[in-house]
């Protein structure tokens, strides 16, 4: 591959700069400065431009060339047509008009509150249509068992439900471990060691149980659900099922809702007893209280009603979890970037809407379930 190169000679009394090589993007891009410098020292020295050796331009080459002519092409140039094509096509392009800056508006903060809340108008009227669909759906499947997706919903359970076991145990020991060691630290100071138990019990089963597993389950099975869905919106497949009579909300919404109210209850149970097993093997390690007596007052000092809430919890907030994620997915359009906005959308809402929910349900059952 020749090189750019130039050379300036004196011909007839003229200094004449001479082009040869190819001067394209692969040759110059290595050389770009010490070639720029050399065509302005030309440029300032009056030459005249002889580019008739040059085998190949392109609009790299072309560019350097451009800079330094002061963006005018030189009256004493020789080059081949198909070159000048090339410069014509560059001085055209600078030539185009700029756009200036435009001033911003008067009513411009008007403007983005009404977007905002245009957007926001929208996000709700869409979410409250995707429950209604739900409810429809789940009364259609109620009244004909046959058309009900056994199979989505069974693999929607294993992925959500059965992979999830493990980090859901990892993370309920631990949490189960921090809470009691931390409750030992103050508890000690008043020689209350035996309410240990009541904070352990109630804590968990009532609270950090459900809404720890809900805030998993909404990173983990949350953003796969509208990772999924818009990947199939990207790739045209939700069309494709359109176009071949299948009901979307039928094959893909419902079996992800589906398939979280059950599962999630079910991981909050396996959660909250991991995580009372680690309060437990703390507290016999930083207060000495035993097994057996951890299991004989946990019934009495954490009534049943406080698990019946908790699992509670874990319906609602998988059906909550899940319907973000596939409202998310949903509105995905085909290009990656929307892919990635909406999926870390979907994540933080869900995680925010189990919080305001969770918040509403200890407002409704403050009197309930709490010992005597």
């Amino acid at each position: 591959m020749s090189l750019a190169r130039i050379e300036v000679n004196v011909r007839d009394g003229e200094r004449v700069a001479r082009l040869s090589g190819r001067w394209t993007l692969a040759t110059t891009s290595t050389r770009a400065d010490a070639l720029d410098a050399e065509l302005r020292r030309a440029a300032a020295e009056k030459c005249a431009w002889d580019c008739l050796e040059v085998e190949a331009l392109d609009s790299a080459g072309a560019m350097l060339l451009w800079r330094a002519w002061q963006r005018v092409l030189p009256p004493n140039l020789a080059i081949r047509p198909e070159h000048w094509r090339v410069l014509e096509r560059i001085e055209a392009a600078d030539r185009l008009p700029r756009e200036g800056v435009v001033p911003r508006s008067p009513l411009h903060w008007v403007m983005v509150l009404g977007n905002a809340t245009i957007g926001i108008y929208r996000h709700v009227a869409d979410f409250v249509a995707l429950i209604g669909q739900f409810f429809i759906d789940l009364a259609y499947v109620v009244r004909n068992p046959a058309d009900m997706p056994r199979r989505e919903i069974s693999a929607n359970m294993y992925k959500s439900g059965v992979r999830a076991m493990p980090v859901t145990a990892l993370v309920g020991f631990l949490i189960g471990v921090v809470l009691s060691y931390l409750s030992a630290l103050q508890l000690r100071q008043f020689g209350a060691d035996i309410f240990i138990i009541d904070i352990i019990g109630l804590g968990i089963v009532r609270e950090l149980g459900p809404v720890l597993v809900a805030i998993l389950v909404a990173g983990r099975s949350g953003s796969a659900m509208t990772a999924q869905l818009g990947v199939m919106r990207v790739t045209e497949e939700i069309d494709a099922l359109a176009t071949m009579g299948v009901q979307r909300s039928l094959r893909l919404v419902f079996p992800k809702v589906a398939a979280l109210i059950v599962t999630l209850p079910l991981l909050v149970l396996w959660a909250t007893a991991i995580a009372l097993v680690g309060g437990m093997v703390s507290a016999q390690f930083q207060l000495d209280i035993s097994y057996g007596f951890f299991f004989q007052t946990l019934p009495r000092v954490v009534p049943a009603a406080n698990l019946i809430i908790g699992l509670l919890k874990g319906a609602v907030f998988g059906m909550f979890v899940a319907l973000v994620a596939c409202h998310f997915g949903l509105r995905v359009r085909p290009n990656t970037e929307s892919l990635s906005a909406n999926t870390t959308a979907s994540v933080v809402s869900a995680i925010t809407i189990v919080i305001v929910i969770d918040a509403v349900f200890a407002i409704l059952t403050r009197d309930i379930g709490l010992p005597e």
